[in-house]
This record gives C-alpha cells, sequence and structure tokens, in this order.
C-alpha cells in the first residue's frame, strides 16, 4: 500500500538531522544512504543506517495510508530544513517516487523499494540497564580525541575499550583510548547496580560508534543501555541505537601507568600551558608537531622551529623541584589532553629524558592521560 502522511517540520527536520552522519557515508550499498520511512501506530518510524550504526526514530505524524519506502537521506533533509511551511505531506507515487508537498512548494523526489533496505538488527529486550547521559557523555569526551584513525595498523586501537569494575560495593565504568603514542583513561563512579550489564571479556566501541553514542545522550537526561556479544543498544522510549562492537585484543594499558614512577612531579596551570603550546604550535612541522621542553626548577621552556617559516620560544612559570630536563613532544597531543581537563593545576608526572608524560590532577578526579616522548 502507498505510504501517504503529514507531519510537522520541526519534529521531522530534527529526526532527518539526527540520521545525516549515519547515512551519508559512502558505502558500497546504495541503498543505505536513504532513510527508511515506515507508518507506525501514531506517526512514522525513520530508520538509517551504515552496518556499523542504526537508528530509529518514532515521529508523530498523521498517516492517512501504511506503508514504508526509501528516501535519498541528504535530499530530503535538505527539503524539509528549506521549507517555509510549519507541516510536510508525503505522498508515495508509482515506482518508488514521492509527491512532497510543503505549503505552495511541491517536489517530485525519486525512491527506492524498501525490501532492498537493510534488516534493523534485533536485539534481547530484558537486559537493560537505565544510567544517566552524563556519565556516557564524561566518559566520551576524555577519550574519544586519542582513539586511531581508520587507517592504523593495529585494528582494535580504532575503538575505545569500554569496561566495569566493581570495588568492594562501588561501581566503576572505565574507557580507554590509545592511538600508539597516546593513553587515555576516564573512569567514573556509577551509583547504580551494574551486575545486569554483561561485557564481553574486551569490548570495543568503534569511533563511529562512540560519536553517535554522544549526540543521542547530548539532549537525553538518561537513557537506558544493553550490551549483547555482537553490539551495544541503546534506547529511550522514541529512538532505539544499535553499534556493532568490534573484537579483538586491547594492550595492557595498567603496565603501561605502572611503568610511570609517580614520583618527578611539576604542578603546571593548566590555562596558561594550553595557551603557550597553542602559541608554539604555530612553529611546528605540520605532520609531527614537535616542540622541545627544556624543564628546570620553577620554570619550562617551550620551543619549535619549521625550516621554512622560523622558529618561537614561551617560557612558562611552573612548580617543579626535580633535576632539569630536555625532552620532545607532539605539541598536538599536549593541547588536546588539556582541552578536556577540567582543573586549574595540572600534576604532570616525567621520569627522565625519554620517559612518557603522564598527567592527571586531584580536581579531574578519574582522569589520566599518557604521552610517550619523540626523539629531537
Amino acid at each position: 500500500m502507498a505510504l501517504n502522511f503529514t507531519v510537522n517540520k520541526n519534529a521531522f527536520l530534527e529526526s532527518l538531522n539526527s540520521l545525516q552522519n549515519i547515512c551519508n557515508k559512502k558505502g558500497t550499498l546504495a541503498i543505505i544512504s536513504n532513510i527508511l520511512i515506515e507508518s507506525s501506530d501514531g506517526g512514522i518510524l525513520l530508520t538509517g543506517t551504515d552496518l556499523e550504526v542504526g537508528l530509529q526514530l518514532f515521529v508523530s505524524a498523521e498517516v492517512y495510508k501504511e506503508g514504508s519506502l526509501t528516501l535519498p537521506s541528504k535530499k530530503i533533509f535538505e527539503i524539509v530544513r528549506e521549507s517555509g511551511s510549519d507541516s510536510i505531506s508525503v505522498e508515495e507515487m508509482e515506482n518508488s517516487w514521492v509527491i512532497i508537498k510543503a505549503g505552495l512548494s511541491t517536489y517530485n523526489l525519486a525512491g527506492m523499494s524498501s525490501s532492498e533496505f537493510p534488516e534493523f538488527p534485533e536485539y534481547q529486550p530484558d537486559n537493560f540497564i537505565s544510567l544517566e547521559c552524563h556519565y556516557f557523555l564524561e566518559l566520551i569526551e576524555k577519550c574519544i580525541f586519542s582513539i586511531a584513525n581508520e587507517q592504523e595498523n593495529i585494528y582494535s586501537l580504532t575503538s575505545v575499550l569500554f569496561e566495569k569494575e566493581k570495588i568492594e560495593d562501588r561501581y566503576f565504568l572505565r574507557m580507554v583510548s590509545s592511538d600508539g603514542h597516546r593513553l587515555s583513561i576516564m573512569q567514573k563512579e556509577v551509583f547504580t547496580n551494574l551486575e545486569k550489564m554483561e561485557l564481553n571479556e574486551v569490548t570495543l566501541i568503534p569511533k563511529k560508534g562512540l560519536q553517535e553514542w554522544k549526540k543521542f545522550c547530548e539532549n537525553r537526561d538518561s537513557v537506558d543501555i544493553s550490551f549483547e556479544k555482537k553490539q551495544l543498544v541503546i534506547r529511550d522510549k522514541k529512538a532505539i541505537m544499535v553499534i556493532r562492537l568490534k573484537h579483538g585484543e586491547f594492550p595492557q594499558y595498567s603496565a603501561i601507568i605502572k611503568a610511570v614512577e609517580l614520583t618527578n612531579c611539576l604542578k603546571i596551570n593548566r590555562i596558561p600551558f594550553l595557551e603557550s603550546l597553542k602559541r608554539i604550535n604555530i612553529f611546528t612541522e605540520d605532520i609531527f608537531h614537535t616542540i622541545q621542553l627544556n624543564i628546570d626548577k620553577g620554570q619550562m621552556i617551550l620551543s619549535s622551529q619549521n625550516a621554512d617559516l622560523g622558529n618561537a620560544k614561551d617560557e612558562l612559570s611552573i612548580t617543579y623541584e626535580g633535576k632539569p630536563l630536555t625532552l620532545g613532544f607532539n605539541c598536538r597531543y599536549f593541547i588536546e589532553t588539556l582541552q578536556v581537563m577540567d582543573c586549574e593545576i595540572v600534576d604532570a608526572y616525567i621520569n627522565s629524558n625519554s620517559s612518557p608524560c603522564l598527567m592527571k590532577s586531584e580536581e579531574d578526579n578519574g582522569f589520566i592521560s599518557i604521552i610517550m616522548p619523540m626523539q629531537l
């Protein structure tokens, strides 16, 4: 039966916007650049997938004829966004074409048959735990920036490691990410019983899934969440997201943390340090962003040079009583770490001229960053 409905523009647009990043990925299947639209009780269901992340959203609508069809994600979004009308009418015609009416505007848009669209993943309805979104938002923000890019040789580093831990009667959630040159760890205490949360021995969530999970949580107070062997399911009353998990090994990050002795400590004001790094970064080489840090009692001198453009030097007051150190680091790694930290004073631990730098703060409970040095 040919689908025919009228829907509020703003509600339709909000849901279409949520699906854009999922549907507009270049894939081998042409159909996944489309959105599946189905009639549902009291409205329509919109579904998008890139075969790694699937999102299904319910939108209240006046449905005159039940049915299903798929329409190009980007084009239907642009039509609705530019419409000057408060309501949008969609009527399916022959051969998956639709007529879209918005005020005095009329559009003819070619769709594709819904029979070609991938099935939305099935999931177990009984294993969900309700958790407040702020837990996930903070965990993701503190780790997503140091996940490896897709071209990374170590497949598992293109994902974040997700763990839970029970210490006495307290529950903790933890995310860990690394691109092989730096490591970010964020741990949060959760005041909810996590016994029902069943994780794999190694639970890896891909970066794309993490980005969409963050977007899903941004406008919500809480979500229901369930981990299955091959997928993570997140839902509320009007939306369901399914993220396909990756499988593999992840580096033994606890051994990396233990390798840094917490004895030789620099105390640095975060904002002045961040501003200094941004200035010095202007003269770093584009690929490696190499800077030199000369550390001595009470001061740090940051310097960079570019063979074609020149050089820069900046001086920073710090609290430090150890022996002099000279190290090279990727400036961008420090900038990205300091931008997600939430504190005034950063504690930086460096053991020697060839040691990694471990950063944390008493004000930023649960967060640790380790940055590997570079050869000068």
